[in-house]
């Protein structure tokens, strides 16, 4: 039975630990908190991870920098990868990064040829730790906005009536449901060895802000929200671009769902207040 290091046992995590289970994989989480069955560690204190007493065939880096600036990223993201790395050196690690780091504002489409220069500090932190991954050997994952079961901003602000299209709603939407996020891992984990290192993960069409809430003022009978300024102070910047997951979906893995669309119903009855 292969040993999977979860690093990160919350919203991702705990899918990501649901998939690698039921298929035969024993899985050690990690958690700074030690709650729900993981173990404490804090992955920015080189002690607590040298401390560890597991045998992994496999690591995941999904932890959460708890919507913290850049040294919460610089801490838990760049610096837990390093620690990682040092305690078990040549064990393939998979680092869940975001497609934040791509900075694009013209509409276009990025591939993971596409340039991945982000304007952000916590964007640049997430290059880094993506370039000390990809040099030790490990893959990356870049994620688009995960949404899912009790989680989406976009559903539940349209929801409550707080929802603003941004200028002419142009702006493209890209996400990927956390069911989809935790089966393109555990598929990933499972692909031989490969050149290829590097993986967007994101939904098979992304949507522009407006054909979004035209699409959900029909599906729940709602009014379209109205149009105001586009937000400079987005955490993860100001971005309008188009991820392609074509290079994932090369290596046979498929979203269960290809669109926000298909999931929004199932979705709206598990977001509170909604």
């Amino acid at each position: 039975m292969p040993t999977l290091l979860l690093c990160g046992h919350g919203y991702l995590g705990h899918a990501v630990a649901r998939d690698f289970l039921a298929a035969g994989w024993e899985v050690v989480a990690l958690s700074r908190s030690g709650d729900d069955g993981s173990l404490a560690c804090d992955l920015s204190s080189n002690a607590d991870v040298a401390a560890l007493r597991v045998k992994p065939d496999f690591i995941v880096h999904c932890a959460s920098s708890g919507r913290g600036g850049p040294d919460a990223y610089r801490a838990v993201y760049f610096n837990g990868c390093r620690h990682l790395l040092d305690r078990f050196p040549g064990m393939p690690l998979l680092f869940t990064s975001s497609t934040s780091v791509y900075a694009q504002t013209d509409g276009s489409e990025v591939t993971e040829e596409s340039p991945a220069e982000p304007d952000r500090e916590t964007g640049q932190i997430l290059r880094q730790t993506e370039d000390l991954v990809l040099a030790n050997g490990g893959l990356i994952t870049r994620l688009s906005g995960i949404y899912g079961p009790g989680r989406s901003v976009i559903l539940k602000k349209f929801l409550a009536g707080e929802a603003v299209i941004e200028e002419d709603g142009r702006r493209f939407l890209n996400q990927i449901h956390r069911d989809d996020a935790a089966a393109a891992i555990l598929h990933l984990a499972g692909l031989p060895a490969a050149q290829v290192r590097l993986f967007n993960v994101s939904d098979s069409r992304p949507l522009a802000q407006l054909e979004c809430y035209r699409q959900l003022g029909v599906m729940f009978s709602r009014p379209l929200p109205p149009a105001g300024p586009r937000d400079p102070n987005r955490k993860r910047g100001w971005t309008h671009k188009r991820v392609s997951n074509a290079r994932l979906r090369a290596t046979g893995w498929e979203p269960r769902f290809p669109s926000f669309l298909d999931a929004a119903a199932q979705i709206a009855p598990t977001l509170e207040g909604a």
